[in-house]
């Protein structure tokens, strides 16, 4: 477990050292101005979500085939490869190739995911599960502020960091790192189930797992909706600049690593797994409303609190799924997880913008939070999902 907890955190550490400087480095290499470099790095964002939307069902059914411990390693060395293209690119078009070989193999927390199932008891998956929420949290926290220092030195030093950083954690984990899945419990490939519908079938073969599927969606539509919103809406209902955002988006991060570490335990025993997943959507459907209809900013930071109470849902919901399904499935089922994380960051940003550009406008129903109260909305069906996923009983039969 702790070298799968270094892998997630210098994963996303790694993301957040190259988030500060990654507009300059844009602006310099197409010669735009800043303005216009903006639509380069959504452009860059959505290309590798596209190809992680397409290369996360094939890396879940290679795990599946081959174990866990190669596919880690192939992804980190992926990772590896990008930032050291991102170091060294002459040209935009070699952004693109660094984004498309990193999409390609972003396979990490697929692979993570399915070695902690392998090596967690099911009673306990949804604790460890709330451990790739804490490693992103941390990472998102200290990772943009070591970028900003760092490309404060030299625009490309962050990369070569990463790719530093990266390396020294496949060697690791060459030396390391056991295989978790015994051959006995590994499948044979099938090409049918490689793809991301293909993937995603996989969960409407147990009753009611779709719905879980559905209910996860509906989490990460939201906070990609948020990442791609809340600046804009915090400089025009409050004229807030980059200091005040910084400082928002670092509560973010010390909020959800806090729950994830500590709640997510305590939630599962107290409620059992779907109904923490229950309160969790409950609390981010409450946190969403009040980022939408926040008169000040204090609601703002009253919101983040119930939004990073919402972060104990996904790890059991994660559990739920991982439990519903067979050893030799978990990387597939993680796959296709995976999959819909990507297809909701190519939809939600663009969504979210649409929706706050028309209610921004000076129109008779102007409401530039209207986005976050979609989401709101969205958060009360998709707890209605989760509901209705199981029979209504004490507790559910993966429960018992």
């Amino acid at each position: 477990m702790g070298f799968i907890f270094a892998v997630l955190v210098i994963d996303s550490l790694g993301f957040g050292l190259i988030a500060p400087i990654l507009p300059d480095l844009v602006q310099k290499l197409a010669h735009v101005p800043l303005s216009h470099a903006a639509l380069w790095v959504g452009t860059l964002s959505m290309t590798f979500a596209a190809t992680q939307f397409f290369a996360s069902p094939v890396l879940g059914q290679l795990s599946d085939r081959f174990g866990r411990r190669r596919l880690i390693l192939i992804s980190l060395s992926g990772s590896a490869a990008n930032y050291i293209l991102l170091a060294f690119a002459p040209t935009i078009g070699w952004l693109f190739i660094g984004r498309l070989i990193a999409g390609a193999t972003a396979g990490n927390v697929s692979a993570a995911s399915a070695y902690i199932a392998d090596i967690t008891p099911p009673e306990q998956r949804a604790q460890r599960f709330g451990m790739i929420g804490a490693a992103f949290g941390l990472g998102f926290m200290a990772g943009p502020m070591l970028g900003g220092f760092l490309g404060a030195i030299n625009l490309r030093l962050p990369f070569l960091v990463s790719a530093g950083l990266v390396a020294v954690n496949v060697i690791y984990g060459i030396f390391v790192l056991p295989e978790s899945l015994p051959v006995e419990k590994r499948r044979p490939l099938r090409l049918r189930d490689a793809t991301p519908l293909g993937a995603m079938r996989l969960l409407t073969t147990v009753p009611r797992l779709w719905r879980l599927a559905a209910a996860w969606s509906v989490r990460w539509f939201g906070l990609g909706a948020l990442q791609a919103v809340l600046v804009l809406f915090t400089e025009l209902r409050f004229g807030w600049g980059p200091q005040q955002n910084g400082i928002l988006f670092a509560a973010v991060g010390v909020a959800s690593t806090i729950v994830q570490f500590t709640l997510v335990k305590r939630a599962v025993t107290l409620f059992g797994e779907r109904g923490a997943a229950l309160v969790g959507f409950g609390a981010s459907a409450i946190g969403f409303m009040m980022f939408g209809l926040a008169p000040s900013p204090v609601w703002l930071f009253v919101g983040i609190a119930f939004t990073s109470l919402g972060s104990v849902a996904n790890p059991a919901i994660r559990s739920m799924i991982s439990r519903a399904l067979p050893a030799d499935q978990q990387g597939r089922a993680a796959g296709a997880l995976a999959s819909i994380e990507g297809l909701t960051a190519i939809v939600a940003p663009l969504t979210g913008a649409f929706v706050f550009d028309l209610f921004s406008r000076n129109v008779p129903w102007r409401l530039p939070g209207a986005p976050f109260v979609m989401v709101s909305a969205m958060l009360v069906g998709a707890a209605w999902l989760i509901l209705t996923s199981a029979p209504r009983t004490s507790k559910t039969r993966a429960e018992k």
